[in-house]
């Protein structure tokens, strides 16, 4: 990270250590706070001791030369790349949706982030074309766009005709930041992977042991994935599904870069996780099929599939092409949750073109499920309203409604999830987000449904525990929690802790014998 230059602002890297209790106590949330004062610090929790923390200043003061007559050049990037960029990572090329005119490479340019705003028919989004050429002037039409949003400065890798030509790279080296983190690009590329606390300690609590065979039914970006197969040191099983190609084909990339050879990708909806004996998709039916747990993938006509850029070997790849017909006819023809972000996503589509939103290529294998009681342990770190992420710089489409549509969407999958773990396996549920609908009102929905559920211990155990009780809504909609005792076996992370970690919920339930369900 020195090598990596001043713009990092890397000072004072001081590794301290610390003999780690046996036991995490009253006081580890003060033995952790008590080492802030580094710029980078081991975990001082028992079991992760190959963690470190990586500390952040901010929010920093910039002056960005504007002077009314001469505005300095300008990149406004999308939401998510500024969430990044807060968070220490430099501008990529995708998420860049407009810049000045004139943008040579080497220009220093200041860089502000564009947020959805409302739209006269009721939703929201960005009232602009990527490509589009930023005045610099407050008579600029898209100067409400960013006025106030600026994040910092940073040195252009590309000209404005390269940043919209090409389709991926840096385009912007970030080097003076409203908050400033260390960027670890290129930094102990496949020994190290930037992930947050209750998302390493919601793998940790799945307990994964070599051997076994495990399914992350929602693994998308990867972190939960390869955290789970580096615990079961790379041997046995792990099934990463994720219904977006794209985002099957960063799974692979991750497991690659990282080594990691037991761990398997499908394209797969996790609402249609099971598969039944007979072939058809089963979303209701709890069945309990010991003997067998084959998997069974999409075929091709055009010949066997390449691994592409996969760690591990696909195996099975010939067969027809009607599938593909049945696949379109069963969509037209079942009820499926479109979530706002996906409605966003196919506008902006439509107003921009297929340009950045084509394949990024690759090819991926297809599953057409997985057969009830065919896995050892399944993590559902369930799609939701993400309230818990930090930064977080929108949240304005979010009504009770939509909070309640999570939480039915959720309940679907953990149908799902339900079926395909084994009597005596593990299932655990996780969300990143603060919403008591999404969190304790499922587990009570879990623990009430399947009585062969119950809830387990967590180790480590630092998050706080969950809420009890009952909301009752003004239209009369009545959301029940948690009941006295079971608090204590659900980890739940509030941003505002000591711990300042993002909002989190972790809830671990051992599956017992379903033989009469």
């Amino acid at each position: 990270m020195r090598k990596s230059g001043p713009q990092n602002d890397v000072v004072g890297i001081n590794w301290k250590e610390n003999k780690a209790s046996n036991d995490i106590d009253l006081d580890m949330v003060e033995k952790q706070s008590s080492l802030q004062n580094e710029s980078i610090t081991k975990c001082q929790i028992p079991g992760l001791e190959y963690v470190v923390f990586v500390k952040g200043s901010g929010p920093h003061e910039i002056d960005y030369g504007y002077l009314p007559d001469k505005p300095p050049k300008e990149v406004l990037v999308s939401r998510k790349c500024a969430e990044a960029v807060l968070r220490g990572a430099q501008v990529y090329v995708p998420g860049i949706m407009a810049c000045s005119s004139h943008v040579e490479e080497g220009d220093l340019v200041a860089v502000s982030v564009a947020v959805e705003q409302p739209f006269p028919d009721g939703g929201w989004g960005l009232g602009i074309t990527r490509g589009t050429v930023l005045q610099g002037l407050p008579t600029d039409p898209y100067h409400f766009e960013r006025n106030g949003l600026y994040i910092g400065q940073g040195t252009t890798m590309l000209s404005r005709a390269g940043i919209f030509r090409a389709s991926q790279g840096i385009a912007v080296d970030m080097n003076n930041r409203v908050f400033k983190l260390p960027s670890f690009y290129d930094v102990l590329e496949g020994e190290i992977f930037l992930q947050n606390l209750p998302s390493i300690i919601a793998a940790h609590a799945l307990d994964p042991q070599k051997g076994e065979r495990i399914l992350d039914m929602c693994a998308a970006p990867g972190g939960k994935t390869t955290a789970i197969a580096i615990l079961m040191k790379d041997e046995g099983e792990v099934i990463a599904a994720d219904r977006s190609h794209n985002k099957v084909i960063d799974i692979q990339k991750l497991a690659a870069e990282l080594g990691l050879t037991c761990i398997t990708t499908y394209k797969l909806d996790a609402l249609k996780a099971v598969r039944k004996r007979n072939g058809s998709s089963d979303t209701t039916t709890l069945c309990c099929n010991k003997d067998n747990n084959d998997v069974v993938n999409q075929r091709s006509d055009s010949g066997p599939l390449g691994n592409g850029v996969s760690s591990t070997t696909i195996v099975g790849s010939n067969a027809d092409t009607t599938f593909k017909e049945n696949v379109s006819n069963e969509k037209a023809n079942e009820r499926t949750y479109t979530s706002k972000a996906d409605i966003r996503k196919n506008t902006r589509r439509m107003r921009n073109g297929p340009g950045r939103n084509q394949s990024l290529g690759g090819r991926v294998e297809n599953s057409k499920g997985f057969l009830p009681n065919s896995f050892d342990r399944v993590l559902l770190d369930a799609p939701c309203s993400a309230l818990g992420l930090r930064p977080r710089l929108f949240a304005g489409e979010e009504t009770i409604e939509s909070l309640r549509n999570h939480g039915k969407y959720q309940r679907r999958m953990f149908d799902q999830a339900v079926q395909l773990v084994r009597p005596g396996g593990v299932l655990v549920y996780s969300t990143c987000t603060i919403n008591p609908g999404e969190n304790e009102a499922l587990v009570r929905y879990a623990l009430d449904t399947y009585k062969f559920l119950s809830l387990a211990p967590q180790h480590p155990r630092i998050g706080g525990a969950g809420l009890v009780g009952r909301c009752e809504f003004p239209d009369g909609y009545v959301e029940e929690w948690l009941k006295p005792g079971e608090e204590e076996l659900v980890q739940r992370f509030d941003p505002s802790s000591q711990l300042d970690t993002i909002g989190f919920f972790i809830a671990k339930f051992a599956v017992g014998p379903k033989d009469n369900i």
